[in-house]
């Protein structure tokens, strides 16, 4: 199922649509938690299963996929103010799910192409399954962009991908990127729209520094500059172990 979460009913409608299209797509079953409870503000050709929104909000969203079995969600950002981003980015830290932060002033979602920056780091190769969805149901073109490395490990992990990319008939392409593993993801996320890309794919940060604390982790600034919606995957822990 997908879930739609609105914490201001009356200006989520291209969220809305956007997240039932998708449910479509993916052949899924959609669904709209209204943290508001203004049902009536949804629009009124709009087909969901409802879930009533909890008290403890977004800071509960990790319970709710799990409990009604969610496998892709939107939130809605109807303010785009630091400390808010910021909370709901720690309230998905949980989430093993794919997850995308939808400003209010974004267009409908256009998914014909996506925009695949892929880093040094193991945990890329989590992204490939839910690019390849994108691809295979939604008619997507996956454009792979390639950190601007020394070492080999971002050219073996976007070798991995396209590997399973392979496997089905979608068209994907292979970039160079100008920048290195650090700053790739805002390379991507900066030419997105230039390119007629209606969505990133990112890895969330691992764990957070201080400098996450104080100033905000990665994704919180591509969020933040981002003018297409930024899909948010979470590293597994219980996959991956830091090395001395």
């Amino acid at each position: 199922m997908i879930l739609a979460y609105t914490s201001n009913t009356y200006s989520a409608g291209k969220m809305l649509f956007s997240a039932s299209q998708l449910s479509i797509n993916l052949r899924k079953d959609f669904a709209v938690c209204c943290q508001d409870n203004k049902w009536d503000d949804l629009p009124e050709n709009l087909s969901y299963n409802k879930i009533e929104p909890t008290k403890g909000g977004l800071s509960q969203i990790t319970e709710i996929c799990e409990v009604n079995d969610i496998s892709f969600l939107f939130i809605q950002l109807f303010q785009t103010k630091a400390s808010l981003i910021k909370k709901a980015l720690e309230d998905c830290r949980d989430l093993r799910i794919p997850y995308i932060f939808f400003k209010d002033d974004f267009d409908l979602m256009d998914l014909s192409k996506i925009i695949l920056p892929v880093n040094f780091l193991e945990e890329e190769l989590e992204k490939a399954q839910f690019a390849s969805a994108f691809g295979r149901f939604c008619d997507s073109a996956i454009h792979i962009l390639q950190a601007n490395d020394y070492g080999s490990k971002a050219a073996t992990n976007v070798a991995k991908m396209k590997e399973l990319f392979e496997r089905f008939s979608f068209v994907v392409d292979i970039e160079k990127a100008n920048e290195d593993s650090f700053k790739v993801e805002k390379e991507a996320v900066q030419r997105a729209e230039n390119e007629n890309a209606g969505l990133v794919i990112v890895s969330a940060s691992r764990e957070y520094g201080l400098d996450d604390v104080i100033f905000g982790p990665k994704e919180y600034h591509l969020i933040k500059k981002s003018l297409v919606p930024v899909l948010l995957v979470n590293p597994r822990g219980d996959l991956y172990a830091l090395c001395d």
